[in-house]
């Protein structure tokens, strides 16, 4: 019987990678924000995970917005970084689980959710700024990418990432004795465009952060409107950390958690073991 064995929610963005690429470490402005993922990835070695469920959004380097599909499912054996107009930047490709992929598809068809299944998918910064923090390149562990639509309305409610995600560890409890990790990436407040521009809300970002480990079912609730107004329009992205959340079971506990509103976007870390 498989097994989640550990969960993430953590916020990507094009100037984290860029960051990373340029060693900014112990740039006073990144240097925090760097080391904070230092546990997270100390942490994630430990559990020694046989493969990680990715949730991410893709920015319209996979989809277009002719056929932007609400949850799409990658099964394939190798995910190729995308180039997101600059060339692609200096990592490799990641390797899929085609097996664990196939088996959520078949496990979330039969449990009445409908995702798109890519067997041929590239993969932006939705996964590519955030992963060499978590588990440094060369990476040996596979990955089985799931994206949400969090860019073209209609979007999923909080409610249906948070219930796709339950399926999802429905999932791996059926399939073969596995150690999966699933992470769910997202920025937090941001707005990019408007008189609202550079939005920041660390205090709503900080109760998100709250709800997400002891209630999420008040999380479920809000509407898109709701976590627009809170956080700005591209926060609506935090409803991909309910499919982990989902996943995880009614109850977690926290791990590691950080949080720091440099610049745009909060930027926001939370890992959870099932208590």
């Amino acid at each position: 019987m498989g097994q989640i064995v550990g969960g993430i929610g953590v916020s990507h963005a094009p100037s984290l990678a860029r960051a990373y690429d340029e060693g900014k470490g112990e740039d006073p402005v990144w240097r925090d924000i760097f080391k904070s993922y230092e546990p997270a990835a100390e942490w994630l070695k430990a559990l020694e995970p046989d493969a990680l469920v990715v949730v991410y959004n893709d920015h319209v380097n996979q989809f277009f917005f002719d056929a932007y599909p609400t949850f799409a499912l990658g099964v394939a054996n190798t995910f190729a970084q995308a180039d997101e107009g600059w060339g692609k930047r200096p990592l490799p490709d990641l390797q899929g689980d085609s097996d664990l992929g196939w088996h959520i598809a078949r496990s979330l068809v039969a449990d009445e959710f409908d995702p798109t299944i890519c067997q041929e998918m590239v993969v932006d910064h939705g996964v590519y700024s955030i992963l060499p923090f978590l588990m440094p390149p060369p990476w040996e562990t596979p990955i089985v990418p799931l994206a949400v639509n969090v860019i073209q309305h209609p979007l999923p409610t909080a409610q249906r990432c948070f219930n796709i995600g339950a399926a999802i560890g429905r999932a791996v409890t059926s399939f073969r004795d596995a150690r999966i990790v699933i992470i769910a990436t997202g920025g937090m407040s941001h707005q990019l465009h408007g008189t609202d521009f550079g939005h920041l809300a660390p205090d709503w970002d900080n109760e998100f952060l709250d709800l997400l480990e002891s209630e999420p079912e008040a999380l479920c609730e809000l509407n898109h409107l709701d976590y627009m107004q809170r956080g700005g329009a591209e926060s609506v992205e935090v409803i991909m950390w309910l499919v982990m959340r989902g996943a995880m079971g009614s109850r977690v506990r926290n791990i590691h958690r950080a949080y720091f509103a440099p610049m745009l976007t909060g930027y926001g870390l939370v890992c959870f073991e099932s208590a």
